[in-house]
């Protein structure tokens, strides 16, 4: 197949974060194709979720920086309408013009001139200026593995749709995550028996505080100790013991781990709509055999226990891994090739949209940057001092801080690199 050459940025993914980088491209003025696998925008917003989930952060902070949502959405929107609101982000952009629907990447590659190879299903192959990574991290479902077989149902979160498939059945939902919770309570309201089997304690928290959503009580001034420490104060006074719900308590420190934000588990569990149970031990036919040794029949298990964070379109040592995190400059910058970046990688309390937003201003502005540098952006930005990041558990303040100082920062490498002495070794791309 013969090979095309474009000095446009490829943006793979047209869901919250490619519709995101998208923008802040055209902003720049910087010629783009976003690639698609499905019929519309939206992503995990248009088929990906199920039908009845609500936002667990807020309007006010899921909200693109430069795009609020429309006032007349409740504070914590439905599937609807995200993706409502991402349709209408697209339009006011006039981005659906540069995205290429029903085309999906299966390979991305580096070439010796610093730009990039992108290989389609259909077989065609293309080059590009650079490469945007937007395909997210909720799509490739991690699956726990026991000791025996279930001979009833089996799905995973990603895809359960709607509470139709819980009607007449015994159901048991493993994990303690915000999709484990949602489905677990719709189970209690409409299954015949609804279960929960948790590996170990979570912090449950609940949406609002004072009736103001949770995530809009953070502040930029407010370290994270003293905001752990005024949370678990009011948690004590308004949840109290989690034993006294038959839950384990948390085995971390709060905000080590994402928290689960939910706020009808716990009086779920308080009605007696949810049995709660420790891990499995074995799976037994019909029955789930628990580690305090009480089994169980079910019809069906809902495994709510996540993803798996891969790239299968990038060849394999493109990217290097550490504990199971990409090292990344803020996350999002590759550390030692031009003009690759990835977006929605982290993890964070609080909405994605101002974190999107500002990332995707500084990959703009690096790759606006990249063509008057002789080495790659990263590396200069590590002579700099900048390093991977040890975990994408991040707080939210600190990621757009971070990203906002690159996107002012960048500018400013042509001259760096002019007076940087090509002698200085750069430092190690691991995290220090």
């Amino acid at each position: 197949m013969r090979t095309s050459t474009t000095g446009s940025v490829a943006v793979i993914g047209a869901g919250f974060s490619g519709l995101g980088a998208a923008a802040a491209l055209k902003r720049r003025g910087i010629p783009f194709d976003v690639y698609e696998a499905e019929d519309d925008v939206g992503g995990n917003w248009l088929n990906g979720v199920y039908e009845t989930v609500h936002l667990i952060s807020s309007r006010k902070t899921t909200a693109y920086a430069e795009y609020p949502m429309p006032e007349t959405y409740p504070d914590f929107p439905g599937a609807r309408q995200m993706l409502e609101y991402l349709r209408s982000y697209a339009e006011h952009f006039d981005l659906r013009p540069h995205i290429r629907f029903r085309t999906r990447v299966v390979g991305v590659e580096p070439r010796e001139d610093g730009a990039w190879t992108v290989r389609l299903a259909t077989g065609e192959v293309l080059v590009h200026r650079a490469v945007v990574v937007c395909i997210g991290h909720d799509w490739d479902a991690r699956y726990p593995e026991y000791p025996g077989r279930f001979d009833g149902e089996i799905l995973h979160t990603k895809q359960y749709k709607e509470p139709s498939v819980l009607r007449g059945k015994r159901v048991l939902v493993v994990g303690g995550g915000n999709s484990a919770c949602d489905i677990a309570v719709e189970a209690g309201r409409f299954a015949d028996a609804a279960h929960l089997s948790v590996r170990r304690g979570y912090w449950f928290l609940p949406r609002t505080i004072m009736g103001i959503p949770l995530p809009e009580l953070s502040s930029p001034w407010m370290p994270v100790w003293l905001q752990r420490l005024t949370l678990q104060a009011a948690l004590k006074v308004i949840v109290g013991d989690y034993r006294r719900y038959g839950l384990p308590r948390p085995d971390h420190r709060l905000f080590e781990r994402h928290p689960t934000i939910n706020s009808d588990l716990l009086q779920a569990l308080k009605l007696g709509r949810i049995t709660p149970h420790p891990d499995i031990r074995r799976l037994d036919g019909s029955h789930v055999e628990f580690t305090d040794g009480t089994r169980e029949a079910f019809d069906l298990i809902i495994y709510a226990t996540g993803y798996h964070l891969s790239f299968p379109l990038l060849q394999d040592g493109i990217l290097t891994w550490r504990n199971g995190v990409p090292q990344l400059l803020g996350g999002f910058i590759h550390p030692n090739l031009k003009n690759l970046y990835f977006l929605e990688l982290h993890f964070v309390r609080y909405g994605l949209g101002p974190l999107i937003s500002a990332q995707a201003d500084a990959i703009a502005a690096l790759i606006d940057v990249q063509d008057r540098l002789e080495a790659p952006a990263s590396m200069l930005l590590q002579r700099l001092g900048v390093r991977p990041v040890r975990t994408l558990m991040s707080g939210p303040f600190e990621v757009i801080r971070f990203a906002r100082r690159i996107a002012r920062f960048a500018g400013w490498l042509p001259r760096i690199e002019s007076v940087l002495p090509r002698t200085v070794p750069l430092p190690a791309t691991a995290a220090s």
